[in-house]
């Protein structure tokens, strides 16, 4: 959204501008942007809100213009695995367009969101026009499934210490700040969310992040944590299981 001065209101960004941006659709040209971007539903979704359930039929996949949507696989006793957060420019639930079955897993949005919505039988027209479009899909849903099995990998043969290492090391690599006390980061909302994105209980979470905290390599503010020894919390992530 572009913001203008005093009475002048928002003006949004052409729907074939952000169709343009995503992965999937980048190259096609401006008329066939146009021709999808004619099809494509604008759904807004409020902080929580579901936008999908697992093993819901699909109707059709989205595209994210604007706020981020979590990705997530649900047990029987309610516990939770993350497998995506997508912001902006990301497709999400391409999969089962293609393979015709159930959404696989949930999606909820996790701030306030703008998403696109393209229906099933619009999608596969563009594809049968377009095949260059299905190929670049199967790159996509390649890449997701390589994140998928290096999950696998994690929950199957690290521990919670490690892979709590591992994420506070991605997220200091991201978006830390350089200060004087260490690399400054932001942790989720909270240890249960944590707990999620990792593969574990929320106790558990508790527990190392105080232990990393007694060890000197953490420096523990509420939801502000400062890395004080990036290169233990890199050995971490190195140590044999």
């Amino acid at each position: 959204m572009v913001l203008y001065n005093g009475s002048m209101p928002e003006a949004s960004v052409p729907q074939s501008l952000v169709l343009a941006k995503v992965a999937i659709f980048s190259g096609l040209t401006e008329n066939e942007l146009d021709f999808l971007s004619q099809r494509a539903l604008p759904r807004k979704f409020s902080a929580g809100q579901s936008v999908f359930g697992e093993g819901e039929p699909c109707s059709g996949l989205y595209v994210v213009e604007s706020g981020h949507v979590r990705i997530f696989k649900s047990s029987a006793n309610g516990r939770e695995q993350v497998l995506s957060i997508d912001g902006p420019g990301s497709s999400i639930a391409e999969l089962p367009v293609f393979d015709g079955g159930n959404y696989p897993a949930s999606g909820t949005a996790i701030d306030d969101a703008t998403l696109l919505f393209v229906s099933k039988q619009d999608f596969q027209v563009l594809c049968l026009a377009h095949p260059q479009v299905a190929l670049k899909v199967l790159r996509v849903v390649g890449a997701r499934l390589r994140r998928l099995v290096g999950i696998i990998e994690e929950l199957s043969f690290t521990t919670v210490r490690h892979r709590l290492a591992s994420f506070l090391l991605r997220l200091a690599h991201k978006e830390g700040k350089r200060t004087a006390a260490g690399v400054e980061i932001a942790l989720p909302v909270s240890n249960q969310e944590l707990a999620s994105q990792i593969g574990t209980v929320r106790e558990l979470v508790s527990r190392n992040l105080s232990r990393l905290q007694s060890e000197g390599i953490l420096k523990i503010d509420g939801r502000t944590v400062i890395v004080c020894n990036l290169k233990a919390l890199e050995a971490e992530t190195d140590s044999a299981e």
